[in-house]
């Protein structure tokens, strides 16, 4: 009307017509190409509300649904298209598998039943089965795959989830040599290696997708995750937080709450696990640990109770919690069981050539008192654990049994991060050191405690190995220490024996006349009725050698 009225009265020519600008709206193809699921739900339901409600847009629907990973809201239009009568051949296979990922593993395989026999439907029942742990119809089903792409991704899927991964890599590997173009399947192969704790080549792999899609949610959590495991959570955390500004689906978002914590080094555990264990099993394995590295072991072992073992994981998490609570209680039962779960692993043809497998193998024989095979499994997968100061540790220690010093000083002294602060590491490396002949850096670490408990077993190391060792002089000076807080016979015996070594070390030439003075003062200082007598005659027979002594 306006227009009309702004319409001179007179005629005149018209100018030549331009072509109208119009604003394209995007149609569905657009948003699925881009995976815009949010936009292509809202275009659907636009449709559907102005007289488009068909079988067609019902079933883009359920499936944009389906790919946001609202599971829920794809089988209500699936349940609803089923209401209406719809006789689709394929809708009682979409139910099925909206039960499936709802984790509704008995309704899946009821809807599944009722549908026709087709490649999508035998797929969705292998999985079942095998969520069921129906061995028999697992089975039976795997015989019905082909060798087409979809089939064989599915049996890859089987393999990732029975812990096969050299078996789902073979596959991957397969169909990317036919098909080129499937990149994404690089992620799945570096899934597995990182499975098998072989990170750096997880990490190589991945790299070949990143290149093409870096913004990859997936791609990028893997990376992240392969991150923490090579160097730490700070390194990982960046590569998490660009994705706080992604629009994830619902289970996308709790993987990456609990990542953070974990990168976090727990922070936020008792706040974010809790709540994700019904749905994630790794939270429940991950407070375990975080339990443990707090020392908490009954919450780990209460935790622990619960947990029925069925991956690696958690096989190992089992193994170390038990192997904690016999040494705790000195239950040898419970050190029994924790050895025979680490053999368990150690043994599985899954995992006996990986890493995880090898190290379980080697706690085992650790636990077995058969350090020296230990060590052997130990030192094959040195080379994938550098900076790891867990795996420093253990192989330390092993080598402590089997006396190879040298070695075990070099691996305690690689430990840079916090468990160099535990008692357990001071005291071992305090051994260490006094076996390597090096007893003023166990001395050294002893006039750095601040702990009394911690202090008084350093000093107890130090004197008896010391003894043992014939390094006389901080023998002497440790028995000293322990004698002022426990004036008990056997420590005085102790310092008077290390008093009469060094005396014959000054004898030889071995020891220096500062030494014994020292020592000599120390007995002056003390209360013993027979200290006088020992310094007395040392002393005597220094000045028959003019040796001048304090």
């Amino acid at each position: 009307m306006l227009l009309s009225r702004l319409r001179p009265a007179k005629k005149k020519q018209s100018p030549a017509p331009r072509p109208q600008i119009r604003q394209q709206i995007p149609d569905l193809e657009e948003f699925l190409i881009k995976k815009d699921y949010t936009a292509a739900i809202s275009l659907l339901e636009f449709k559907q509300k102005n007289g488009e409600k068909n079988e067609t847009t019902d079933l883009w629907l359920g499936h944009c649904f389906f790919r946001s990973g609202d599971y829920r809201k794809a089988l209500e239009v699936y349940e609803d298209m089923k209401k209406q009568g719809i006789e689709n051949p394929d809708l009682p296979v979409y139910l099925g598998i909206c039960f499936f990922y709802l984790g509704m593993y008995e309704d899946a395989k009821l809807a599944a039943e009722k549908a026709e026999r087709s490649p999508l439907q035998n797929r969705l029942l292998f999985h079942v089965s095998h969520k069921l742990g129906e061995e028999k119809r697992l089975m039976q089903h795997h015989q019905l795959l082909g060798n087409v792409m979809e089939d064989q991704l599915s049996l890859a899927s089987i393999h990732y989830m029975r812990m096969h991964y050299m078996e789902a890599i073979e596959i991957y590997k397969t169909i990317l040599q036919e098909h080129t173009n499937m990149i994404a399947l690089n992620v799945y192969m570096a899934m597995c290696y990182y499975k098998m704790d072989y990170f750096d080549v997880a990490q190589e792999v991945l790299s070949v997708y990143l290149r093409s899609y870096a913004d990859s949610p997936a791609a990028l959590n893997l990376k992240a995750c392969i991150t923490f495991k090579i160097y730490n959570g700070k390194a990982a955390l960046p590569e998490v937080e660009q994705l706080q500004r992604v629009n994830l689906y619902p289970a996308a978002r709790e993987i990456l709450r609990h990542n953070q914590v974990v990168f976090r080094d727990g922070d936020g555990a008792l706040q974010v696990f809790p709540g994700l264990m019904d749905t994630l099993p790794e939270a429940r394995v991950n407070l375990i640990l975080y339990h443990l590295k707090r020392e908490d072991i009954d919450s780990a072992m209460t935790l622990c109770n619960d947990l029925e073992p069925q991956s690696t994981t958690e096989f190992l998490v089992k193994a170390i919690v038990f192997a904690f609570w016999g040494q705790l209680k000195e239950s040898k039962d419970h050190l029994k069981t924790a050895e025979q779960f680490f053999k368990m692993v150690g043994e599985s043809p899954y995992d006996t050539d990986t890493i995880p497998g090898r190290q379980s193998m080697a706690c085992s024989l650790f636990l077995s008192g058969k350090y020296e095979d230990a060590l052997v499994y130990l030192n094959s997968i040195q080379a994938y654990h550098h900076n790891d100061d867990v795996f420093s540790f253990n192989i330390a220690q092993t080598e402590m049994q089997c006396g190879m010093w040298k070695e075990a000083e070099e691996h305690f002294l690689a430990i840079t991060g916090p468990d160099r602060d535990k008692p357990v590491f001071k005291y071992m490396l305090t051994k260490t050191l006094i076996m390597n002949h090096k007893p003023q850096l166990a001395w050294d670490i002893y006039t750095r405690s601040t702990d009394p408990k911690e202090s008084f077993n350093i000093l107890r190391i130090i004197a008896m190995d010391c003894y043992s060792m014939g390094e006389y002089y901080y023998a002497a000076k440790a028995f000293d220490g322990l004698e002022k807080i426990d004036p008990s016979p056997e420590n005085w015996q102790g310092k008077r024996g290390a008093t009469s070594g060094l005396f014959k070390m000054l004898v030889q030439g071995k020891a220096t006349n500062e030494q014994m003075s020292e020592v000599l003062q120390l007995l002056d200082r003390g209360n013993h009725p027979q200290a006088d007598f020992v310094s007395s005659t040392i002393r005597r027979w220094a000045k028959n050698h003019e040796i001048a002594l304090e």
